[in-house]
């Protein structure tokens, strides 16, 4: 069966529950790219973000569209990688690939909502590309409101779709710099290692330091603080 026979659905099938299932132990592949593209849909773009969870920091949305016949090899979803293969693997991508980078900032994340600014990243993403895509493949289960183009939800995209498992290597390295500069700026927080993370080190350091301006207000432990 197609993947696409039950059309472009937000939640999975019955008919797809396998596909998704299996995707903690799979390798993403082309297939939902090739599909798209034998309907005549020759740019198809995968798009992912990073950084909804930290406390601290922008969230960044990549987008990228590969050729078919210059795939680098080892892309996958980047929580799996190393650094150093995710490092690689990103100058691969940029030389082989078509890539757009869109980022939405603090403010922007307290004023709309971590959801909402993180598909305003992934639309300033898309619109970030050389040029336009016939078609979107979203990691998650929303497709952002504001977007003006056909697109597709996955859940757990960076696993199946390689397009997305790219975006998501572009998009997390580029915001762990983001977060190393800004360690640089605000020593003690440990940025450079937990990314604005939430974790012990960090949440002692907010209440040892103080809330920065590259805090998010909205969220509920920086929230508390103030």
């Amino acid at each position: 069966m197609s993947l696409y026979a039950c059309g472009l659905c937000v939640t999975p099938p019955t008919c797809h529950l396998r596909t998704y299932r299996q995707a903690a132990r799979m390798m993403p592949s082309f297939r939902f790219e090739t599909e798209l593209m034998a309907r005549g849909m020759a740019r198809v773009a995968g798009v992912d973000e990073a950084g909804r969870g930290p406390l601290a920091g922008p969230v960044i949305a990549a987008a990228v569209i590969l050729s078919p016949g210059l795939i680098p090899e080892g892309v996958q979803d980047s929580k799996q990688l190393t650094r150093r293969k995710r490092d690689g693997l990103l100058k691969l991508i940029t030389q082989q690939a078509e890539v757009g980078i869109g980022e939405a900032s603090v403010e922007e994340i307290d004023e709309i909502n971590i959801l909402r600014a993180s598909h305003l990243a992934m639309c300033r993403a898309i619109e970030a590309l050389p040029k336009r895509p016939d078609h979107v493949l979203i990691d998650g289960n929303m497709i952002p409101r504001d977007l003006a183009l056909p697109a597709t939800p996955i859940v757990k995209g960076d696993t199946l779709s390689l397009s997305i498992a790219a975006a998501s290597i572009v998009a997390k390295t580029r915001r762990d710099a983001i977060m190393w500069d800004l360690a640089q700026q605000c020593p003690g927080y440990g940025w450079e290692t937990n990314m604005g993370y939430p974790t012990k080190c960090h949440k002692e350091a907010l209440r040892n330091l103080g809330v920065t301006p590259h805090h998010r207000r909205s969220f509920k432990p920086v929230h508390n603080i103030l």
